[in-house]
């Protein structure tokens, strides 16, 4: 009888999860970014965008277009910056735990 697997195996699955845990290891703790800076680069985009839309109402009709694009376009990124930043908040409570697992 043959069967088709249409789901990923276990084992596979779990080692790209492991990977994904050491996503920023690579560099120094000191230099790694934290959660809270890609939350504060999402509000920081939003303020961006809602400059770049003023100013896309104060230049004349010929780049108007042009400048209410780019505006919408930074208006893309908040959502983006606050799931990183939420994977990565994830990615540190684990670390923690993982720590706090290890030192005991």
């Amino acid at each position: 009888m043959l069967t088709l697997q249409c789901y990923p195996r276990p084992a596979l699955v779990a080692r790209r999860i492991r990977h994904t845990e050491s996503m920023l290891s690579f560099l120094p703790a000191p230099v790694r970014p934290r959660s809270i800076h890609l939350h504060f680069l999402s509000l920081g985009s939003i303020g961006l965008c809602v400059v770049l839309w003023i100013r896309a109402k104060t230049i004349g009709e010929d780049e108007r277009g042009n400048a209410e694009r780019r505006a919408l376009f930074v208006g893309l990124w908040p959502p983006m910056f606050w799931l990183m930043g939420d994977a990565l908040r994830r990615s540190e409570q684990q670390e923690q735990r993982r720590s706090l697992f290890r030192g005991s």
